[in-house]
């Protein structure tokens, strides 16, 4: 029987890498981590509809990823028959919670996401009504301040001697640019899919499911083709190259992680030793 994992990471592997031979060969792509750039509308959000961040896709499933993902894993989880209702499933879905977690939320302050960009040479960002960037101390990105000339006089003095005077009412987010940003959306996607197609294998092993099992299926399939498609329109249309094969490789590694010999349940193991006592010999 062919495994479904397999299938999953051809599928998706190409999906990531034709998408961005193609987005280099026909100038789609936007590099999300030039700050001239960033803050703009895709130069083809006009006339290709999944090229606007403000796509449906984007908003309500790509950017929710991991909750749609969870959703899903636990709609099959729990209707499935309870020979395949195993903690080692359960723990699969909480490492890679962690995982996420970790590169995109907090790693013992900043993300690990944000660290990478800041190592590889990212800066603290923002853009003045000018057109001039303005560099400040990491630490507002990482905190995601909101800066006013009320908030930070200080800043705003140094802006001013540039001969900068904030119009009423400006307030402005900063952010980290310059650096290797990678592709948080094709790193989630990647690891989401994956995942979902490991956990249809006990179901699809058992071979007899409830009706409500079924549609917990259905539901889990039909959302590994949504996130295949996500991954299609985030690697034509968003981040550079390199950003994009790096976020695929963070994905697959975090998802290999969950395939270590500690997650198998059907591992053997060795039988418990139970004494026998010798038989008595007749006399």
């Amino acid at each position: 029987m062919v495994d479904v994992r397999h299938l999953t990471l051809t599928a998706i592997t190409a999906i990531v890498l034709i998408g961005t031979l193609y987005s280099v060969v026909h100038d789609t792509y936007l590099d999300t981590s030039n700050p001239l750039l960033s803050h703009l509308p895709h130069k083809l959000s006009r006339t290709h509809y999944f090229a606007s961040k403000s796509n449906p896709l984007n908003v309500y499933f790509i950017k929710k990823s991991w909750g749609w993902t969870t959703l899903a894993f636990f709609a099959s989880f729990i209707t499935a028959p309870p020979q395949i209702r195993t903690k080692q499933r359960v723990f699969r879905f909480l490492t890679l919670t962690a995982i996420w977690l970790l590169f995109t939320s907090w790693f013992f302050g900043p993300a690990l996401l944000e660290r990478i960009t800041v190592f590889s040479g990212g800066e603290c960002i923002f853009l003045l009504p000018s057109g001039d960037l303005v560099t400040v101390p990491t630490q507002f990105c990482h905190t995601k301040s909101t800066l006013t000339p009320h908030t930070h006089p200080d800043l705003f003095t140094t802006l001013r001697a540039k001969m900068f005077v904030a119009p009423e009412g400006f307030r402005v987010v900063p952010r980290i640019r310059n650096g290797h940003d990678i592709s948080g959306h094709i790193f989630i996607l990647t690891m989401s899919t994956l995942f979902l197609a490991d956990q249809l294998r006990p179901s699809f092993r058992t071979g007899r499911w409830s009706s409500l099992h079924g549609w917990a299926i259905a539901a889990n399939i039909v959302l590994i083709w949504i996130w295949l498609f996500a991954c299609y329109t985030t690697s034509v249309y968003f981040h550079s190259p390199f950003e994009k094969v790096t976020g695929l490789l963070l994905g697959l590694a975090s998802f290999a992680i969950t395939q270590l010999p500690f997650f198998d349940a059907s591992r053997s193991r060795v039988a418990p030793y139970i004494y026998r006592a010798p038989l008595c010999r007749r006399i």
